[in-house]
């Protein structure tokens, strides 16, 4: 582990970009229809859930981080593989979000531009800046935050004052009844991006004052929640359920409708600014979180040495993931959230969390 200290404040930050990261740029619960708002509230609660546990986890070893405490619980051999394929799992799912950044640029503005060029000049800045390690990133964090909710206060304020909404695009309420949000929850919004969460498994212990980190988790995906839960109750009542569902980027969609008295308009370039800040916060915390991880099971004394490589196989990965964007939402619906999310995201911690508490259940009676 790097010798590196994150406040609370950063770790606040570093949780809500994160959750926002590429989930504002894809119709996130949109088989809700137009209760896909209340699809990604319930979603944030079961997040709530999923981020108690893996701090629960922390708590039982605060001075270790996944990859220690499963060699720990598992034992040597079982934890080590485990650990391994958390760290491809990670990368796997930081080449994902590094597509979603390239197929939107693509899609937005550089048509004719390769998609491995458009990737890599983002993965090269990622790359520099975990190479510096994660308080870095945390104080870069801190810069664009108060960046970010500006745009996004200004966007809503326009938004509103263009007259677009049209609040009908969400009603009636609950027309299905439950059963379709709550399917949506439980193959959707519970795992992204709420479930993500356990990557910041591999930050806690830099965290200054442990006690309050749980309060501070769930303050974050709370506000993330609602954020996003905003964010497509508007796109829902601009766009319409038809419009949102069909667009690949729908904020964007909203962003291009704006006009304010002939004046303001084409203010996508503000949306495309907002995406590129919150994808490189998500993609950086998935890749140091691997980085990490590999440093610490192959006993790698100066991480930084592991970002060039892991980062180009990073790179190489989003391009060949997927030979088209459609084929690329296709894996991540029909085989990420069926698949592997559930399994890395809440099978895998839950069992933890039940072996660590027998452990250390059985040590204390022992005492």
């Amino acid at each position: 582990m790097e010798k590196a200290k994150i406040s609370l404040y950063q770790l606040f930050v570093l949780i809500l970009l994160f959750e926002l990261g590429s989930a504002v740029l894809v119709p996130l619960a949109i088989d809700a229809k137009q209760d896909a708002w209340l699809a990604i509230f319930f979603g944030m609660l079961g997040g709530l859930f999923l981020f108690w546990v893996n701090y629960r986890l922390f708590l039982y070893y605060p001075e270790l981080v996944p990859s220690e405490y499963m060699q720990k619980l598992l034992g040597k051999i079982l934890g080590t593989i485990l650990a391994f394929c958390y760290i491809i799992f990670f990368m796997y799912i930081a080449a994902r979000v590094l597509r979603d950044f390239g197929e939107m640029l693509l899609t937005f503005a550089y048509i004719e531009t390769p998609l491995f060029m458009v990737n890599a000049l983002l993965m090269l800045v990622i790359i520099y800046a975990v190479s510096k390690g994660i308080e870095v990133v945390a104080r870069t964090g801190e810069i664009f935050f108060i960046f970010i909710y500006f745009l996004a206060i200004t966007g809503f304020i326009l938004i509103v004052f263009s007259g677009l909404i049209d609040i009908n695009n969400l009603k009636p309420i609950l027309e299905e009844g439950i059963f379709p949000i709550v399917r949506v929850v439980f193959t959707q919004t519970f795992y992204f991006p709420f479930g993500e969460t356990i990557v910041f498994s591999m930050i806690f212990p830099y965290v200054t004052k442990r006690k309050s980190g749980k309060k501070v988790g769930f303050f974050a995906i709370m506000l993330s929640g609602i954020n996003l839960a905003i964010t497509m109750a508007i796109n829902i009542g601009v766009l319409g359920v038809d419009l949102a569902s069909r667009s690949q980027f729908p904020l964007l969609s909203t962003i291009q409708s704006i006009q304010v008295a002939e004046f303001l308009e084409r203010l996508d370039v503000f949306f495309m600014i907002s995406l590129v800040i919150c994808i490189f916060f998500k993609v950086s915390i998935y890749f140091y979180a691997a980085i990490a991880s590999t440093a610490v099971i192959f006993k790698i004394k100066e991480p930084s040495m592991l970002t060039y490589p892991m980062g180009m196989v990073v790179l190489f990965m989003s391009v060949t993931i997927a030979s088209s964007y459609a084929e690329h939402l296709k894996e991540g619906l029909k085989f990420g959230t069926r698949y592997l999310h559930p399994l890395f995201l809440v099978v895998i911690p839950i069992l933890l969390l039940g072996i660590a508490f027998l452990k250390n259940l059985k040590k204390s009676s022992h005492q």
